[in-house]
């Protein structure tokens, strides 16, 4: 076993962040397990809508604690946003008392329908879980969604009370009757209890990879922002070869090396912990209960059997039919960590260098868009994102140039009031994720779109917002009103790419995501299969093991998920810049 800093006097409260694919779940759970091994009662939440907690544990799990089978003292459960909507918006209608009529019922609910109410619902349950609603457990350990979403997570115990302190009124974006001003003392308690070193560490974990620890300094600067200072770094999937003979094996070892040699200031000076990669998918409690365990003894793998190799079309292939289109919308989407942003600007690179005019954008609060292009121009591509706070600038001074123009110095301050709910972020960002939708009509506009989890509260809005325009909408009535749900909807405007790992979790978390779009009526194109090992030719042992199980994810997506299967292949550098993406589409 490995001695490691996380282990040793933990405190009470655990949250695991960093980006997606860095193997958040996986460290939470081997630590949950490790500290129920001592003997000790704890508590495993996730706070990602996409959670996969069910997976790695083998329980199906809901929003009430349930204990893991063969580990005793350990219970788990999902923090489920619907779920937790639903609920809450039930004790709202509840606290409108027996005189209330249906129609003034029907207005309430209709106001709670949206995906700003079902943030809060789930971030009250959130709440809970800080104060001492569960006192019997001796550690609280969240697995939290990837890091825009957590960051988002975690400021709104300081939103919602600034928010409350201020808005003395009472106006509300969740309704005159949510009674949110009744939960500001818990709010408070949260804030205070995230900021206290004493009972809360926030667990920064990354790979060893430049990309995930830029990722994780930037988060390690707004959690100090927001008054969350007691962090620790873990380094996940730490690899040592075997042959320094062997090119591919060395050249990923010396590119970790050199990006661990280089840790920011923010992350140079946090306690460490480096947990080892290991040979196999981080599924079960045999798997989870090894990762803490040193690989000195490698895996046996025969260098001279030849290994299967994929026979699967590149990403060239792919570009090439979306560009046959003149234009259209590409959404690319997946489990944080797959190379979404990557796959994108690889796409919208192609694009523009077989002559198209392409806008490439991101939903992903963590914004990575600019970084993997870089900072050179090309002629036909425009590079940006979506940003939530411009965004909500600008729709809030749409409202008071529309809305506010005939109110009177009242009316407008608790206009004005109501729009410095944390809520209007998430209005404003779809109305922007709106826009971008539109603009495919004429020319190439490419998603980046941000993890799974954030991308289906996304997903939501835009179907909230298609059920209110169309409810009492005419369908005999001249002129057809097109929402952007329909455009989406529409294969001959939109194009969805499921990004995933040849690994068994990202894979069934891609088939849960196009399940749920298809429940949405959205049929994905195809799916790219990301740094696929098993043509690099490595005779490392503990990388032709994990090409084994490589390879039977891969059939795996073949047999059972998707209708177009694409690869694109390993490198120990991350593609970086318009010379390296070009490259990847077969463009130099």
């Amino acid at each position: 076993m490995i001695q490691l800093k996380l282990l040793t006097e933990p405190n009470r409260h655990l949250f695991f962040t960093g980006k997606g694919g860095v193997g958040k779940t996986s460290i939470s759970c081997a630590t949950a397990i490790a500290l129920a091994d001592k003997g000790l009662k704890v508590l495993l939440v996730s706070t990602d809508p996409a959670s996969n907690l069910d997976e790695m544990l083998g329980v199906v799990l809901d929003s009430e604690p349930k204990p893991v089978p063969g580990v005793p003292g350990l219970f788990a459960m999902n923090i489920d946003p619907e779920a937790a909507a639903e609920d809450y918006r039930r004790r709202v209608l509840d606290q409108m008392g027996p005189t209330a009529t249906d129609k003034e019922k029907a207005t309430v609910r209709e106001q709670l329908s949206g995906a700003c109410t079902t943030e809060i619902a789930a971030f009250d349950e959130f709440v809970g879980l800080l104060g001492d609603e569960q006192p019997e457990f001796d550690h609280i350990i969240f697995d939290t969604a990837p890091t825009g979403h957590t960051l988002r997570l975690l400021s709104l115990p300081k939103a919602w009370t600034g928010f409350l302190e201020a808005n003395e009124r009472g106006a509300s974006c969740l309704g005159p009757h949510s009674g949110l001003k009744m939960q500001e003392d818990r709010f408070r308690e949260a804030l205070e209890c995230l900021g206290d070193p004493a009972r809360t560490t926030v667990v920064l974990v990354t790979r060893a990879e430049r990309g995930a620890i830029r990722e994780a300094a930037r988060t390690a600067g707004e959690l100090n922002a927001l008054g969350l200072s007691n962090q620790m770094l873990a380094v996940n999937g730490r690899f040592t070869p075997s042959d320094a003979k062997d090119t591919v094996a060395a050249a990923f070892a010396a590119e970790q090396t050199a990006a661990l040699a280089a840790l920011p200031a923010e992350l140079a000076g946090l306690p460490r912990d480096e947990v080892p990669l290991q040979a196999f998918d981080m599924v079960g409690l045999d798997a989870l209960r090894a990762l803490f365990v040193s690989t000195d003894a490698e895996p046996s793998s025969d260098a001279s059997v030849p290994l299967s190799i994929p026979d699967l079309p590149r990403l060239s292939t792919l570009i090439a039919e979306i560009a046959a289109s003149e234009k259209g919308l590409v959404m690319v989407m997946g489990k944080g960590g797959v190379g979404k942003t990557t796959i994108a600007a690889a796409v919208a690179v192609g694009l523009a260098a077989r002559g198209h005019s392409v806008h490439l954008t991101t939903t992903d609060p963590a914004a990575h868009v600019s970084f993997v292009v870089g900072s050179e121009a090309m002629p036909g591509l425009t590079v940006d994102r979506i940003d939530p706070e411009a965004e909500t600038k600008r729709y809030i001074d749409k409202i008071m140039a529309t809305k506010g123009r005939d109110l009177d110095e009242d009316g407008k301050a608790l206009l004005r009031e109501d729009l410095a709910s944390p809520c209007t972020e998430e209005v404003a960002v779809f109305h922007a994720f709106s826009r971008v939708v539109g603009e495919a009509r004429s020319n190439f506009v490419v998603i980046d779109t941000a993890p799974t989890g954030h991308t289906l509260l996304l997903l939501d809005a835009t179907g909230a917002y298609h059920r209110q325009m169309t409810r009492h909408l005419d369908e005999n009535a001249p002129g057809r009103m097109v929402t952007p749900l329909m455009r989406l909807q529409d294969p001959a405007y939109t194009r969805v790419l499921l990004v995933t790992l040849p690994e068994t979790t990202p894979v069934s978390e891609a088939g849960a995501l196009q399940e749920d779009l298809r429940r949405a009526k959205i049929e994905p194109y195809g799916w790219v299969i990301n740094k696929s090992m098993a043509i690099t030719g490595t005779r490392d042992p503990l990388l032709r093991t994990r090409i084994k199980g490589e390879a039977a994810q891969i059939e795996r997506v073949k047999r059972d998920f998707a209708n177009r299967v694409y690869a694109l292949d390993f490198r120990a550098v991350a593609p970086v810049g318009l010379s390296e993406l070009r490259k990847i589409g077969d463009l130099t």
